[in-house]
């Protein structure tokens, strides 16, 4: 994945984020009150934000690093955590599925281990 295409990615992703933040908060706000999860909504829009303006920080670094293979791995890394973790809290929100939880934490895992991947890719960097 080059860079263009990774800033492309985070900027449709930040839409999307925004679009389900003001979704939740008005058209859904009854619905997440009914199920007592409006702040898990909240937590899954901020989890998606952060990780969004991560991607669009790797595509920075994929600019700077265009052969750190690690940094592709990243952003798949984050892209799987937002529709795991976030997703699930979505549906769990707004169903009242409480099974889904069970799913939530493997996209923490996936966030962690892109995380991971981008300390691992910037290692060049630090060689000037």
């Amino acid at each position: 994945m080059n860079y263009i295409s990774t800033i492309k990615l985070a900027a449709i992703l930040g839409a999307l984020t925004v679009a389900i933040g003001a979704f939740g908060a008005h058209g859904l706000a009854a619905t997440l009150e009914q199920f007592g999860r409006t702040a898990t909504f909240e937590t899954a829009v901020k989890y998606q934000f952060y990780h969004t303006l991560g991607i669009f920080l790797i595509g920075l670094l994929q600019a700077k690093l265009p052969h750190a293979k690690l940094l592709d791995t990243a952003v798949y890394a984050f892209l799987a955590g937002i529709i795991i973790f976030s997703g699930s809290l979505y549906l769990l929100s707004t169903t009242g599925t409480n099974w889904l939880g069970a799913i939530t934490p493997f996209g923490g895992v996936a966030f962690i281990a892109g995380w991971i991947l981008v300390f691992l890719a910037a290692k060049p960097l630090a060689k000037g």
